[in-house]
């Protein structure tokens, strides 16, 4: 196992060899890094929800949720808005 200052070294010298371009996105990279945080919510918390739904309705909602995502691209287009505008 590499210990925290030879890893340290390692990635400067890598990142040394670098032309500026690659760098700069590398340097994009580390900052997202520092300030991405987990998204959602721990399990933990989810528990007061388990046995609710049965397992026909949890795949049910499942399958919506998969759709959802994969036709908001359609949906978030403004001729949809001003298809739906009159309704």
């Amino acid at each position: 196992m590499v210990n925290s200052s030879d890893l340290r070294q390692e990635i400067l010298k890598q990142v040394d060899q670098l032309p500026a371009e690659k760098q700069r996105r590398v340097l994009a990279f580390a900052q997202s890094l520092a300030v991405s945080r987990p998204k959602g919510v721990p399990g933990k918390e989810l528990l007061q929800f388990a046995g609710i739904l049965s397992k026909d309705e949890a795949e049910d909602w499942m399958k919506a949720l998969v759709c959802e995502s994969s036709l908001k691209k359609d949906w978030l287009r403004p001729e949809e808005d001003e298809a739906w505008q009159n309704l």
